[in-house]
């Protein structure tokens, strides 16, 4: 009989897994305290000073720096604690890609959520955001702060996930795109920055629009970009449009909902017009990647849905009438594939044509 002497793998990643939720927590007790917005106006900082200025004494002062140090956000210097390269574009407010409405909502709504998670396991439907409302997702929310606050958190998070896409979006022949549950703006912002031509209008709720429009105006694109309140749930669809997109949509809802909200986009759509689908692709074996398949079990807290593979859109996609789905690989925080089909043309029209790095979906 042979004893096993060395248990498999190591420890430290489990208790790494395990204890996932103490940096979280550092994140959001700097991010409550001011912390990385204060040595952004002073420069670094030593802790003396650092604890002077947070009102809060120099043992919990040192232990949070230190902390954030580990984790990269912070840099250490001369006995002085400053802002990493990564806490400066992400963590500091009224920064272009500023993180912290994506953190703040991971930590008032999302988190105490996942404390359900074994009982939205066992009953197949979300918990809901307020006590004794099962079955409430974000998009049942009435409540103007929760609705700011939930749009907030998705545009902090889309607007990474936009920047990187407009790289590996070829838009140079659209002329009109419809954002379909587009919120407050971020893919549109990025788009119409990177795409001159381009008119675009964000469909969704009308208190969304009402908080997109004051975006769009702050970024000087009020004339490129418009609204158009709706919901897509029970409404039809704008039409006339040569590209639609959803970004962070489909994974919000079950299958039928996914498929009849495709069929929809392909009547928005001109003839050889494009669908974009930006999402969190699982593995066609369902083995992961951790963030799509973690983001899933999000979705079965939240939400109806889960995230999908790109088998499965284009599966539907096709399904939906339209031809050819491929999927293209991208790095973002909310999007690892970009799942696109067209919308067969007239004979003799423009070919759909492939970029190098298409994969064909199976």
């Amino acid at each position: 009989m042979t004893v096993e002497t060395t248990p498999p793998g190591s420890i430290k990643d489990l208790m790494e897994i395990c204890t996932g939720f103490w940096a979280f927590k550092a994140i959001v007790s700097a991010q409550e305290l001011g912390l990385f917005d204060l040595l952004h106006e002073t420069g670094a900082q030593p802790i003396s000073d650092l604890a002077r200025r947070l009102d809060v004494q120099e043992r919990p002062a040192e232990t949070l720096a230190t902390a954030l140090a580990s984790l990269g956000l912070l840099k250490v210097g001369g006995g002085r604690y400053g802002n990493s390269p990564l806490a400066e574009t992400y963590l500091v407010k009224g920064g272009r890609y500023y993180f912290g409405g994506w953190i703040a909502h991971l930590d008032q709504r999302n988190y105490p959520g996942w404390a359900h998670l074994t009982e939205a396991i066992r009953a197949n439907r979300p918990m809901g955001w307020q006590s004794g409302r099962q079955e409430e997702t974000p998009f049942d929310i009435v409540d103007p702060e929760l609705t700011s606050q939930f749009q907030d958190a998705m545009h902090s998070l889309s607007r990474q996930s936009a920047a990187s896409a407009v790289q590996r979006i070829d838009l140079s022949s659209a002329r009109t795109l419809l954002d379909v549950g587009g919120g407050t703006g971020a893919w549109a912002i990025e788009l119409a920055a990177a795409n001159p031509q381009l008119a675009i209008s964000i469909y969704d709720l009308p208190p969304v629009c009402e908080l997109a429009r004051a975006r769009i105006e702050a970024e000087g694109l009020s004339d490129r970009i418009g609204t158009v309140g709706g919901d897509f749930r029970v409404q039809e669809l704008p039409s006339g449009y040569d590209t639609v997109l959803l970004s962070m949509i489909l994974h919000d809802w079950r299958p039928d909902e996914c498929r009849r909200l495709l069929r929809a986009c392909h009547r928005a759509l001109v003839p050889g017009g494009r669908a974009i689908i930006s999402e969190l692709l699982v593995h066609d074996d369902k083995s992961g990647p951790a963030d799509a398949a973690l983001m899933s079990l999000n979705m079965l807290v939240a939400t109806r849905g889960r995230n999908y593979t790109a088998a499965e859109y284009g599966a539907w996609l096709r399904e939906a009438g339209f031809e050819a789905p491929e999927v293209r690989p991208i790095d973002a925080p909310s999007c690892n594939g970009l799942v696109m089909a067209r919308k067969q043309a007239p004979s003799g029209g423009p070919p759909a044509g492939r970029h190098a790095v298409d994969t064909p979906v199976s």
